[in-house]
């Protein structure tokens, strides 16, 4: 398809609780096409039954390193008040073009539909996996980069295939 298909993902990480508008500082014209899509880690029903893991949960794990969770129902709203708790914001902005007379808009709506999805799955996952990542250094991180790459490329070449598929519901 070349030039008539492509996705683009471009994210800024803002120390907000996602109260900043237009954080890509899209023109006027464009910002007016942009759906917001807000995405809660801890409300249950954006999660399929596919994809709930119980020890991926937010409203359900407790950090033995920092304290943090369970994420109850009101959690973004306490958060406001509680100034001691680091916040963070990932703004993603996601591009598809998809030019393919009678399925562009599908296929779009679709790929949109697939991105919040994952989205919504790695941050739960990123929040229930912080006494994994909390006190690494940046020299560990660093390492751990390196590692995943060479075993990327391991299962490039030999692997078989693996991932996130569409979800059935």
């Amino acid at each position: 398809m070349k030039d008539n298909f492509f996705i683009k993902i471009e994210t800024w990480h803002k120390p907000d609780l996602g109260t900043q508008e237009n954080v890509h500082k899209l023109d006027s014209s464009t910002w007016d096409t942009v759906s917001v899509v807000p995405i809660d880690i801890a409300d249950r029903s954006q999660v399929s039954n596919a994809d709930y893991k119980p020890d991926e949960d937010p409203a359900t794990f407790k950090s033995t390193k920092t304290g943090r969770g369970p994420l109850g129902p009101t959690w973004k709203k306490e958060l406001v008040s509680n100034t001691d708790c680091p916040r963070m914001c990932a703004y993603k902005l996601v591009t598809v073009k998809f030019k393919w007379w009678g399925l562009q808009t599908k296929v779009e709506n679709f790929i949109h539909e697939q991105e919040k999805r994952i989205f919504n799955n790695f941050h739960r996952q990123l929040f229930c996996w912080i006494d994994r990542w909390v006190e690494l250094s940046m020299d560990d991180i660093r390492r751990m980069e390196a590692e995943t790459q060479r075993e990327l490329d391991e299962m490039r070449e030999k692997g078989s295939v693996r991932g996130t598929k569409a979800a059935d519901e």
